[in-house]
């Protein structure tokens, strides 16, 4: 019963690598509900490296989900903007997102990292992210940084 439970699960849940305006325009506006109205994030700083980055965006039974980018920096792949909005949250949206993020890089010899949001580790070292350094603030949020192991 498990097994088809999460079948089913697995069925409702979908993430696509944006090509087409209209998702990017989508998942700019789960990143707007998320991170500026949400967590009152400054707008200015929502919108940086838009141009270089590869961005998703996953649906859940056909609905807009969640969203989550990645760009290459001079340390190697950084992993950024997941954001999930709150009725599809403790549905495996956002490890669907960083799965298929991971999946989509072009090497894996690179470092791969990210800043996650404190409230936000858990879920990325269930994926085999550990932190490296002290804790930090940015857009007014304590976050740490985390590598891929």
């Amino acid at each position: 019963m498990i097994v088809g439970s999460y079948f089913f699960i697995l069925q409702m849940l979908k993430v696509i690598k944006i090509v087409d305006p209209k998702d990017q325009e989508t998942a700019w506006a789960i990143r707007k509900i998320v991170f500026v109205i949400g967590q009152n994030c400054a707008e200015e700083i929502e919108w940086e490296y838009e141009d270089e980055s590869t961005h998703f965006l996953a649906l859940y039974d056909g609905e807009p989900a969640g969203t989550a980018r990645w760009r290459i920096t001079d340390k190697g792949y950084k992993l950024e903007r997941f954001a999930v909005l709150e009725k599809f949250r403790m549905k495996g949206v956002a490890s669907a997102l960083l799965k298929m993020v991971i999946d989509d890089l072009p090497e894996k010899d690179k470092m791969i990292y990210l800043h996650a949001q404190l409230s936000a580790k858990g879920l990325y070292a269930k994926h085999g992210f550990t932190e490296v350094g002290e804790h930090f603030w940015e857009a007014d949020i304590e976050h740490v940084k985390m590598q891929l192991a």
